[in-house]
């Protein structure tokens, strides 16, 4: 599957892209005058290969939740359960993924990929204001819906949860590459269902560390300028943070040349998870909002992969971490939006959505001179 999806991703429509620049051109504006919004829009024409694109609607939000063995190194305060907990949270529509996916018109699908304890079932507690927890097991993935449709839990566990990446691999290369397809699948299941654009989630407590490994390996900055305060972590718990961080590099050596041995090395389940999202979406033409340091981590790995996915895809936000901004800088993607966000789940990309939809709706929608009878200057 793997193989077959990179063999799919192709570059961007040259003619599309002219078409849209000519189209902009003639619209009742000064030119230049939406700033990174008509490149957004001649970049959206490129991947659909029409302009105008597609409206990117629906919107599909995949949350990819796992559990990470560094954990045991102390990197954050917050214990390993909350993972769980959150996943019904997400279930029970009370997080702010919910709210802001409510508010966006968009689907979440919860997508259990190794999360180490028991999930909650929705006899375990009340929902909040999604409603009732959705289907569990291993069902297949919810088509895209609008506001208040209930949150769905697919069941696509690998393995519960990581080994430490400082004392050994995180998984085998057999795990990063299942744990990949599940990513590639969940994008073909979102889009055969509708969805018109995807959004990353991810949920892992203590993600951000592998996250950081994966982008210093990728990149080759050093631990330092990739690693953050994820939750929010002490000074001593940072310092520490950095240096189990190196520990792993030191340890595996990761070769950027070979995704797949990253991931497997340094890398989390939903890592490996999100890197399939966004090649799958790609190899569809469908772009796929990028949220924070987890889901631009993942789009290093997606690019070493197949380097022309990365034009589906768009960066919703610069998150807090500073990772993040080495990720972007590499990918060469400027984030829509900076807000100081550090939440992940998806919900910076939730926030972008509405900026991602007026692009395209200004293609669609908008008079040129001509039609309008407007004189241009």
């Amino acid at each position: 599957m793997l193989e077959t999806t990179i063999a799919e991703i192709a570059p961007l429509d040259e003619p599309a892209m002219t078409a849209a620049r000519q189209l902009q051109a003639r619209l009742t504006k000064p030119a230049g005058s939406l700033g990174a919004l008509e490149e957004l829009s001649v970049r959206l024409a490129g991947l659909a290969g029409a302009c105008p694109p597609p409206l990117p609607t629906p919107a599909a939000v995949a949350i990819f939740a796992g559990d990470h063995g560094v954990h045991a190194q102390r990197v954050t305060p917050w214990p390993q359960e909350v993972t769980a907990q959150m996943v019904g949270n997400f279930l029970a529509g009370g997080a702010v993924v919910n709210a802001f996916a409510r508010q966006a018109g968009a689907s979440v699908t919860v997508v259990d990929v190794g999360v180490a304890n028991p999930l909650p079932t929705p006899e375990d507690g009340p929902a909040g204001p999604g409603g009732a927890a959705g289907a569990g097991g291993a069902g297949g993935v919810a088509g895209p819906g609008g506001p208040g449709d209930v949150p769905r839990l697919v069941s696509a566990v690998v393995r519960r949860g990581t080994r430490d990446m400082t004392v050994a691999a995180a998984l085998t290369r057999d795990e990063a590459r299942a744990a990949v397809e599940v990513g590639i699948r969940t994008a073909g299941e979102l889009v055969d269902a509708g969805a018109g654009i995807l959004l990353t989630g991810d949920m892992g407590i203590a993600n951000t560390t592998p996250a950081a490994a994966l982008i210093a390996a990728f990149t080759g900055v050093d631990a330092a300028e990739a690693t953050g305060r994820g939750t929010g972590v002490d000074d001593p718990t940072y310092q520490h943070k950095i240096e189990v961080v190196r520990a792993a590099l030191r340890r595996h050596h990761p070769d950027p040349a070979d995704p797949l041995g990253v991931l497997a090395a340094v890398g989390g389940l939903e890592h490996a998870a999100l890197t399939g999202l966004l090649l799958g979406a790609a190899a569809r033409r469908v772009p796929v909002l990028l949220d924070g340091v987890i889901a631009v981590a993942a789009a290093l790995a997606a690019v070493a992969f197949a380097p022309d996915a990365v034009g589906a895809m768009i960066a919703g936000h610069r998150s807090a971490e500073p990772g993040a901004t080495v990720a972007l800088r590499r990918l060469d993607l400027t984030p829509l939006i900076d807000l100081g966000l550090r939440l992940g789940e998806g919900t910076g990309a939730l926030l972008a959505l509405p900026v991602v939809t007026g692009a395209v709706r200004v293609l669609h929608e908008v008079a040129t001179f001509d039609s309008a009878g407007v004189v241009e200057k």
